[in-house]
């Protein structure tokens, strides 16, 4: 759990291959090689052990132009594809603020015309983008799950909300919901990991100081030393540094 003297600061969870797999991905520095692997399972991974999340995709930003890295099926290729369309969806939302955005009723929400039309038409009630943090702490990309259960999905998307809103110390004003399937738990498992990656690995940043590019580089050469991840080196650093 945080502390009061460093809230930032909780250790990882790491528990089943989802969850192992979105804390790798938020230790490991943006330049390494295998990155749109590690994604590809993610999404694998998401669709095989998330139960309410019939469909899954990963966008991201390359150059000017919105991508899809990977899709469970059409479905979810054509609905990011609308997103894209149009610049304006949940995943692009997402992937621009860094923040998750849940979608409870697709049906319901008339922000984004093209997914508001393609995503209800295609069976999809529900909708939870997730970002995925690489080292340097700023989304690579997007993980979009998608489903036909709006019910099956509103623990997932209420437990993703309650974690950002903890790691960032927001008050938010949605009840917690059991979420009773093992793929959602690991998920939601994993994400608080990224989460809190993500956190140390900022603090240590800031620990190190000066220009945070030059900070970045000094923790990734570090890590490289160790033989360590850039999760592992930051703890180091805040061990002699503070």
């Amino acid at each position: 759990m945080p502390t009061s003297q460093h809230p930032e600061r909780v250790s990882p969870q790491r528990h089943g291959p989802l969850a192992e797999a979105m804390v790798t991905l938020a230790e490991t520095p943006e330049h390494a090689s295998g990155i749109p692997e590690r994604l590809t399972t993610i999404a694998a991974l998401s669709t095989e052990r998330v139960a309410a999340a019939d469909y899954a995709s990963i966008t991201t930003l390359r150059g000017d132009e919105y991508t899809t890295v990977v899709a469970s099926s059409d479905i979810a290729l054509a609905v990011d594809e609308a997103q894209f369309a149009d610049r304006a969806g949940p995943c692009l939302q997402a992937l621009e603020t860094g923040e998750p955005v849940g979608v409870p009723d697709i049906a319901a929400t008339i922000d984004w015309p093209g997914f508001h039309e393609v995503a209800p038409a295609l069976g999809l009630r529900a909708s939870i983008s997730v970002p995925l943090y690489g080292g340097r702490g700023t989304p690579l990309a997007v993980l979009n799950l998608y489903g036909r259960d709006d019910a099956a999905m509103e623990p997932l998307i209420a437990g993703v909300a309650q974690l950002y809103a903890t790691s960032r110390e927001l008050d938010l004003d949605v009840p917690g919901l059991p979420v009773s399937d093992p793929g959602a738990e690991e998920l939601l498992t994993g994400y608080a990991g990224a989460l809190a990656v993500r956190a140390t690995i900022q603090l240590a940043l800031d620990v190190l100081g000066g220009n945070p590019g030059d900070a970045y580089i000094d923790l990734c050469a570090r890590a490289a030393a160790d033989g360590t991840s850039l999760g592992g080196a930051a703890e180091a650093v805040l061990k002699e540094l503070l």
